[in-house]
């Protein structure tokens, strides 16, 4: 996990151009910004060239200094050598200065241009920020929905950290990458066409010699990419195993200090710290010889073109404000390549979290609700398993042809010990898992063929681990049903026997507590949860040790009130406790999968089976002390 050096990249080809789909709905600002950013490349390419017009103003002007008649001219020329050549190919008076109207006039369309490159490229930059924040607007939602239409097995099997950290770093990393490159390759390919030409309008020779830097390039690029790519993807997996550690290390850190594991907890962070900064260093180290290995080619590229268009020069076959233009132009050429080169890391890093989150994007989803669900005539709370297998994997069953049926309105408690398969039976119930074999109907439905969320909407859930927001306890209580009231939600609060420690706080309903429920004790937040489970007024209650995180009065009181709002609700209690379920109507002993006992719990004490000796043990003392 920690320790390994690379992982290879499943497909760069495939995901980079699923990251470059994204785009496709912003075809029209995309068209934009190509036009605003060729316009900004033309404005800067002509540059030079009018750069070069004003040299050569100059050096015509210095030589008509230089050369005040037509006579002392031509005696220059009739001296030959390259000093006539140059002279013969160059046009100009003699005796006539510096033609500074004509150079301003350079210098300002010079400026001119070169300012609208600028208010173009900054509109280009605008579009192309918009496109980006547009595109990853949408790839946030995509993911959004995609977790909301997983299967719980997915999350059992990834760790919540690791999940995260697709769902977060890896979607801004996609961002960064894209908002940081995505304008500036296509600058730098439109400044190199651009420049490409110019270079061929003023020399065929000078430009060929400028193209043979293009393969070597490329071929250097090529070759440390290939490298760097792994050292990408091992990174972002990395990372999302250290947020992973970070995040349970934080949510169980009471738990990491009771039981003095902060030492190996510290050791897992360096060794997984270790492993991030081993494959990021090689990764960014490894993109990072991309760039001076391309300048190093540029600058040999510039000597040739330097000493090749001084030759041509001398031989009259060029004007120096056409060398100087040209000697800009391969600055120009060289720069964009080094650009695209030196962005190949960004690309790398980027499309490495796509893969990441396209892999989470297509992992298999639960099964899709029948487009026209069925739904009972009255929803009543009848419960039958008809022969249901299950099991979590192929090779290994855990509930076998289990059948039971349970009368609207009755209580069922399901005891047993842990794998017995006490909170799977519930989690089918809920759809949460599909039955491997069998079904499992609602007042004669089978529930496979209804909507999730009708089935849901049904069912109230109290579970063992409690679940709060930020927000007023009022609102975390209000969760279980849109619309509540006060008046509701105080009443569901007293049932839940909430009420009377809520109105010791200063703020009372409104005092806000946080998603780790600060300020409020465990056994209080289970309370919370109870009651936000009561003013939904569900059909179905299934309570999975819900009073684990209370103390033995409260529990009773508990008890007391649940016995009333049970009346007329089928109710599935799941419990450790056995004196928490005396008064249910019917108790189920399960083992490994199987029902091995069944019974109220007078014919269960009486029978002296599992559940006698069970109740015995544990709790018979607990319960005639709390009597």
């Amino acid at each position: 996990m920690g320790g390994q050096g690379t992982e290879k990249s499943m497909d760069f080809k495939g995901s980079g151009k699923r990251v470059l789909a994204l785009l496709r709905p912003e075809r029209a600002l995309l068209a934009a910004m190509l036009l605003f950013g060729a316009i900004s490349v033309g404005c800067a390419v002509a540059g030079p060239k009018l750069l070069g017009n004003a040299t050569n103003l100059i050096f015509k002007g210095a030589l008509g200094l230089a050369f005040p008649t037509q006579a002392a001219l031509e005696g220059a020329e009739a001296r030959g050598g390259k000093q006539a050549q140059l002279l013969h190919a160059l046009s100009f008076t003699p005796g006539k200065g510096m033609d500074y109207d004509a150079i301003g006039r350079v210098l300002l369309a010079v400026l001119a241009i070169y300012l609208a490159s600028t208010v173009f490229g900054i509109v280009q930059g605008r579009l192309v920020a918009l496109a980006i924040n547009r595109a990853v607007n949408r790839l946030r939602a995509e993911v959004d929905a995609k977790l909301t239409r997983l299967p719980l097995s997915y999350f059992d099997k990834q760790a919540r950290g690791e999940v995260l950290s697709r769902v977060t770093n890896d979607i801004d990393n996609i961002a960064t990458s894209m908002q940081q490159s995505m304008g500036q390759v296509v600058n730098s390919l439109l400044t190199i066409v651009g420049v490409l030409v110019m270079m061929f309008w003023i020399s065929w020779l000078l430009a060929l010699i400028a193209l043979v830097s293009v393969p070597i390039s490329v071929m250097v690029a090529t070759r440390v990419g290939k490298r760097a790519q792994p050292q990408f993807v091992a990174q972002w997996k990395t990372t999302g195993q250290l947020n992973a550690h970070i995040e349970e290390m934080y949510t169980g850190h009471t738990l990491v200090k009771v039981f003095g594991r902060q030492k190996e907890a510290a050791e897992t962070f360096a060794r997984e710290n270790e492993a991030l900064y081993a494959s990021s260093f090689k990764a960014q180290f490894i993109s990072g010889l991309i760039q001076p290995a391309m300048m190093f080619v540029g600058n040999l590229n510039y000597v040739a073109v330097a000493v090749v268009g001084g030759l041509r020069v001398a031989g009259g076959a060029l004007s120096i404000g056409d060398v100087q233009a040209f000697i800009q132009y391969s600055r120009q050429f060289s720069q964009p390549l080094s650009q695209v080169a030196s962005m190949a890391n960004l690309v790398q890093s980027g499309v490495a979290s796509a893969e990441r989150v396209f892999e989470l994007l297509d992992a298999e989803e639960q099964s899709a609700d029948p487009q026209q669900p069925e739904r009972p005539a009255e929803l009543r709370g009848l419960v039958a398993f008809e022969d249901v297998s299950f099991r979590y994997e192929a090779d290994k069953p855990l509930i076998d042809d289990l059948s039971l049926k349970v009368e609207p309105g009755h209580t069922v408690a399901i005891v047993g010990p842990t794998g017995a398969g006490k909170t799977t039976l519930v989690n089918l119930l809920m759809r949460f898992y599909e039955v491997s074999g069998g079904r499992i109907t609602l007042d004669g439905v089978d529930i496979a063929a209804m909507s999730r969320e009708e089935l849901r909407a049904g069912i109230g859930m109290v579970l063992q681990d409690t679940w709060l927001f930020g927000g007023s306890i009022a609102d975390n209580i209000a969760y279980g049903a849109t619309g509540a009231t006060r008046e509701q939600v105080v009443e569901a609060a007293r049932a839940a026997h909430v009420d009377r420690f809520v109105r010791t706080l200063p703020d009372g309903y409104d005092t806000v507590i946080d998603d780790e429920g600060t300020g409020v004790s465990a056994g209080e937040k289970q309370l919370i949860t109870i009651a936000r489970a009561f003013l939904a007024q569900p059909s179905i209650l299934v309570l999975d040790e819900a009073t684990s995180s209370v103390d033995t009065r409260t529990e009773v009181l508990i008890q007391r009130a649940m016995a009333r709002l049970r009346t007329g609700r089928t109710s599935f209690v799941i419990a450790h406790r056995l004196s928490t379920i005396r008064d249910a109507d019917v108790i189920l002993v399960m083992e490994n999968g199987s029902i091995v006992e069944q019974g109220t719990h007078q014919e269960l004490i009486e029978a002296g089976g599992a559940y006698a000796r069970l109740y015995q043990a544990q709790f018979a003392q607990a319960v005639a002390e709390a009597d």
